[in-house]
């Protein structure tokens, strides 16, 4: 059942409000993407895998916070941390997908600051 523009809205601010004191991507970060995916109805587990492993560029393993194949990639970092380097670090992971795996998208986070970059595009968009 798609949600409405209404509901969707005030899911995103119930969500806002819940998590507005949260900070730390160890502690809470898999439990605010699948909330996050909820806003917009989506039950994550059908789409999105979290800590997927990968070979990076530099050939060392990594661990993909949250990958839905062909769609997006997010790199959630704890509050305050840089997130420049949050999306230098998602790209660093491109070396060990395939190309149907390749997101369209990368949205980096802190809890607070989103920013979501269309790869297509060669745009981003700071959410905050």
């Amino acid at each position: 059942m798609a949600l409405s523009w209404n509901e969707i809205k005030d899911r995103a601010i119930a969500f806002s409000k819940e998590w507005k004191d949260d900070f730390n991507e160890d502690a809470e970060g898999k439990t605010f993407m699948d909330e996050l995916f909820n806003v917009f109805g989506i039950q994550r587990r059908r789409f999105a895998n979290f800590e997927s492993t990968v070979i990076k560029r530099d050939g060392k393993l990594g661990f993909i916070d949250l990958l839905w194949k062909g769609v997006v990639l997010i790199e959630m970092k704890s509050r305050g941390k840089n997130l420049d380097a949050a999306y230098t670090q998602a790209t660093n992971y491109f070396a060990g997908l395939t190309d149907e795996e390749l997101p369209k998208y990368v949205l980096v986070c802190d809890f607070q600051n989103f920013r979501l970059y269309d790869l297509d595009e060669n745009t981003h968009e700071d959410l905050s």
